[in-house]
């Protein structure tokens, strides 16, 4: 460890002088040991990022280079655990010094005393490869943890034990001399290597109807929630964090109010996960960097997330990451990039605001992974806050140039209490297409086209309501009149869902599939009684169609719509 002293303090950046590090080294600065990374090499000169508050520390004080990057503790224990943007475990900070964070303390990401039961899955003589499983822990219930070789070492197994072990504990050695433990490190600005990545074919089901059937998300698959403040961005993740089908959700926290993360961390312990019963934090990590903490933690909490994120996928499971929000992370970087004296780019961003982005967003994916040869996935979600709702400011569109799936808030329809207010024109999913055979095969054959026509009806709507609002609804023919009518029910019935009544939280695909199968019918119905005569108040003023947004909050919603759509029959017989 080569020792320096502090030469200059700009906010949380630092200026050393007499080490000799290399870029992303990982520093201890000041009396206080806070912690820091070396961004900038000029000549003698080390420039240092901290991940504390630097109030108080002067020139003069001691800097040492640890002489290795930020790295990240992966083991058995993260499940279920909440961290800050370093990974310290905010409950065991809390033991440590009550309910504000001190600066210079530190906590290991993993618990280092509790012994887990460990069942080799390899043995003596056997060849194992970078990444390759050796054995399991059972985590938590129903959740089995893998354990793996260290993606940079492969080897012949010399020694391996079962029994109950520690994360440090040496499980067994390599004929290189390599200890094996139930850990590993790995550091987070390194994307962890996988075999081959696969096109996204199978979508992450969300249990969101205008998420699963307009603009469905692919597995590995990454998407953007732009939107402007109270326009329901936090309440949209923490949905796709509660009921999407991914095996764990890893949920970043980035720059978010103080408040905000107080209600993700008191509501994710209560919940119950809808496919095993138990709580949906034994398959959870969180990651809580809020607003008022230091910025350059912010930036550290996007990456510490998605190594996370990548450690579980190695192990052949499908991960969520709901980043929240991407904004407050570029803002970090403006910060730190401002006090570095670097030329800014648009609106003060620093130039590589696109590129750091398309990084982040570049290490999800459906891979196949290293050892195992297995396949896992991360899908990354990422929220972005545009001041004012303008969608045109740097990070919307550097983001909107990497993700495939763009979910586009809308003040208005917040305003109006159209949750979620997701809006439908702008929005769009380039995943449609490739996940079309994958719902003809395991829903419906013409789910493509009901998707089709919902999406046309709500189009022509649009070109509509500009006539209306000149004229008056009264003028216009009666077909178009129809038409308004049908769309109102797929806004109400099918894009509307209200995310805190217990049934209409989650809607499964079949039961997606039959609102909208109905919606087609009472249009194609209609249309038909029209065609023999019947006038349009008469259709507008049928109790049939008024009665499909029952179905949305009814347990047995298949005896619901069958009766519906018999009275919606009997109603337009012609």
């Amino acid at each position: 460890m080569d020792k320096g002293i502090l030469y200059r303090i700009a906010g949380p950046v630092v200026v050393a002088k007499g080490i000799k590090p290399r870029m992303y080294d990982v520093c201890r600065v000041g009396n206080e040991n806070l912690m820091g990374e070396v961004i900038q090499i000029e000549g003698e000169k080390a420039i240092i990022q901290v991940y504390e508050d630097t109030s108080g520390i002067k020139p003069g004080e001691p800097v040492v280079n640890t002489g290795e990057p930020l790295k990240v503790e992966l083991g058995p224990g993260m499940l279920g655990g909440i961290y800050d943007g370093i990974q310290r475990p905010l409950p065991v900070l809390i033991k440590q010094m009550g309910d504000f964070i001190k600066r210079g303390v530190d906590a290991p990401g993993l618990d280092q005393s509790k012994k887990w039961d460990f069942k080799a899955v390899v043995k003596n003589g056997d060849s194992v490869n970078a990444g390759q499983i050796i054995g399991e822990i059972e985590e938590n219930p129903g959740v089995m943890h893998k354990v793996m070789v260290a993606p940079n070492q492969k080897g012949k197994i010399i020694e391996i034990k079962s029994g109950k072990f520690t994360v440090n504990d040496v499980i067994g050695k390599l004929d290189n001399g390599f200890e094996l433990r139930l850990k590993h490190n790995w550091p987070v600005r390194i994307a962890r290597p996988v075999s081959s990545k696969l096109k996204p074919e199978f979508p992450l089901i969300t249990g969101q109807r205008i998420f699963d059937s307009l603009f469905p998300l692919a597995k590995g698959g990454v998407a953007a929630i732009p939107g402007p403040f109270g326009a329901g961005k936090t309440v949209s993740q923490q949905q796709l964090a509660k009921w999407s089908d991914a095996d764990i959700i890893v949920y970043v926290g980035c720059g978010e109010r103080g408040n905000e993360m107080v209600e993700v961390l008191t509501e994710f312990p209560e919940l119950i996960d809808p496919r095993s019963g138990k709580p949906l934090m034994n398959r959870t990590v969180l990651i809580a960097n809020t607003s008022n903490m230091p910025v350059a933690a912010r930036e550290a909490s996007v990456y510490t997330g998605v190594t996370i994120a990548e450690y579980f996928r190695d192990m052949g499971y499908s991960v969520a990451l709901m980043a929240d929000s991407t904004s407050r992370w570029a803002e970090a970087m403006r910060e730190i990039s401002s006090r570095l004296e670097e030329m800014p780019g648009e609106e003060g961003y620093p130039a590589y605001l696109s590129t750091r982005l398309a990084q982040f967003y570049e290490r999800a994916g459906r891979v196949i992974t290293l050892g195992t040869k297995k396949e896992g996935s991360v899908s990354i979600i990422g929220a972005v806050s545009p001041p004012g709702g303008d969608f045109s400011e740097p990070v919307t569109q550097s983001t909107l140039r990497v993700t495939k799936c763009f979910w586009a808030l809308d003040a208005k329809l917040a305003q109006r209490r159209h949750f979620p207010s997701i809006n439908w024109l702008t929005s769009y999913s380039l995943y449609l297409g490739t996940l079309q055979p994958w719902y003809a095969k395991h829903i419906a054959g013409d789910w493509h086209v009901l998707v089709g026509e919902m999406m046309s009806i709500l189009q022509e709507e649009e070109k509509l309501l500009e006539i209306v609002q000149l004229v008056g609804s009264d003028a216009l023919p009666e077909r178009q009149q129809l038409v308004l009518q049908v769309a109102r029910l797929i806004r109400e019935v099918l894009l509307q869902q209200n995310a805190f009544h217990e049934i209409d939280t989650y809607c499964d695909l079949k039961k997606t599939y039959r609102i909208m199968k109905a919606i087609s019918h009472f249009s194609k119905l209609g249309n038909r009684a029209m065609d023999g005569g019947v006038r349009v108040h008469q259709i507008l003023a049928t109790k049939s169609k008024d009665r499909l947004s029952e179905v949305k909050f009814a347990k047995d919603y298949e005896k619901l719509l069958e009766e519906i759509t018999l009275q919606m029959e009997k109603e337009l017989k012609v």
